[in-house]
């Protein structure tokens, strides 16, 4: 039996790609209530008003004495001021009685202000007798080591805008003003499908001419990290049938991807089923790895499918189906570290595409990682990528490149 191919016969440029995909992509509307514990790394759906002052109550910002200010004027150590000491306030307590003229009351770094008193004297400027009798060494001003009355955020202050990322200071600020709860979008459901006929799940024996499915989890684990809610479905078999099945229940999510099924092969029927059921936007890419990509848009849904290849596919990941996620999720671009690095031996390029190579660094160089598509090592054993433009068929061994970190 003979295979019939149907090659690629057109791609476009990497940047182009990138422009059809960014303007395809809407961020999601869909919005829910978490609970405060878990609203980290989301997006606020509404604006946060101030219910009540924070703190709700004048505070003493030092252990030491709560006073009249103008009881300690002229205070020295060699001419201390005498106070009666008249009680003692702790954190969470609220002082029995206020403080007169003469008087002054033991407070802890955070308990309320008594009635009366103006300032408070760290303990450290102070003698407590057991008399209850207290030397003052040093004079305060009104206000002093106090903690006032709003002083963090007033009633009525809009706290955090919409569309603002909660970060852990932030989840810190809704615990302030008593937030259990907070309105959220919601995260993009991604549909993760691969297909193939050769695919077994990790843990299952694997049969002639069989392999493991590595891109579902791989798939999943950029979906988790980048602000979406991955959505596994199980392998989709070589056939129009199934593969038209599976796109069928994926429409209820938000994103489908699937991997493999979209190269040159007789039985690379994705392509099929996506023409048939939606609109193939673009298919092929100058790019390696990653040449056999295609996008569209099925029953309102946009639709990627990835190269089978692991590298390709994860590779791709980064380069496509992230900047989608966090737009989608309302999350803030991603953020590339990289550094310049001398690289630590030649390398050839595919001429007319686009290359994405992987390196690890070591002794202060980038040592070339990436294998082959097929290879998930060429991924997993790298630290960054280097990027070589579709013109340049060499990089010279020497040559200082950006890495870009994973």
């Amino acid at each position: 039996m003979t295979t019939k191919m149907r090659p690629i016969r057109s791609t476009i440029a990497l940047e182009e790609a990138k422009a059809l995909v960014d303007a395809a992509v809407r961020p999601i509307d869909r919005t829910e209530r978490v609970r405060l514990a878990g609203a980290s790394g989301r997006v606020l759906a509404e604006a946060v008003v101030a219910a009540a002052d924070v703190p709700p109550f004048a505070r003493a910002a030092m252990d030491g004495y709560a006073v009249r200010a103008g009881d300690t004027t002229g205070a020295t150590r060699e001419r201390p001021r005498a106070l009666t000491r008249v009680g003692t306030v702790f954190t969470g307590q609220v002082a029995e009685r206020g403080v007169g003229p003469g008087e002054c009351l033991e407070i802890a770094t955070g308990a309320p202000m008594p009635e009366g008193a103006d300032a408070v004297v760290i303990v450290e400027e102070t003698d407590g007798e057991a008399s209850g009798r207290v030397q003052v060494f040093s004079p305060v001003s009104a206000g002093q080591h106090i903690g006032p009355q709003g002083a963090d955020i007033r009633r009525g202050q809009q706290v955090l805008e919409a569309g603002t990322l909660l970060t852990p200071s932030r989840v810190g600020a809704l615990a302030a003003l008593g937030c259990a709860g907070v309105q959220v979008y919601a995260r993009p459901r991604v549909a993760l499908l691969s297909t193939g006929n050769e695919l077994v799940e990790p843990g299952e024996p694997l049969g002639p001419g069989q392999i493991y499915d590595i891109n579902r989890f791989t798939m999943a684990a950029v979906v988790a990290e980048h602000g979406g809610e991955p959505a596994p479905r199980r392998t989709a078999a070589d056939t129009l049938e199934d593969l038209t099945r599976a796109i069928d229940e994926c429409l209820q999510d938000d994103l489908i991807v699937f991997s493999g099924g979209s190269s040159v092969g007789e039985r690379d029927l994705v392509l099929d089923v996506l023409t048939a059921r939606g609109e193939l936007i673009f298919h092929g890419i100058a790019l390696k790895p990653g040449k056999p990509t295609a996008f569209g848009r099925v029953g309102g849904r946009l639709f990627f499918g990835m190269p089978g290849y692991p590298a390709s596919c994860l590779s791709n990941a980064y380069l496509l189906l992230v900047p989608v996620l966090r737009r989608m999720a309302r999350l803030p671009p991603l953020a590339i570290r990289s550094v310049r690095l001398p690289l630590s031996r030649r390398i050839a390029s595919a001429p007319g595409r686009h290359q994405i190579y992987t390196v690890r660094i070591a002794d202060g160089a980038a040592v070339p990682a990436f294998k082959a598509s097929g290879d998930i090592t060429s991924m997993s054993q790298a630290d960054g990528y280097i990027e070589i433009p579709a013109d340049a068929e060499t990089v010279e061994q020497g040559t200082i490149v950006e890495v870009k970190l994973f």
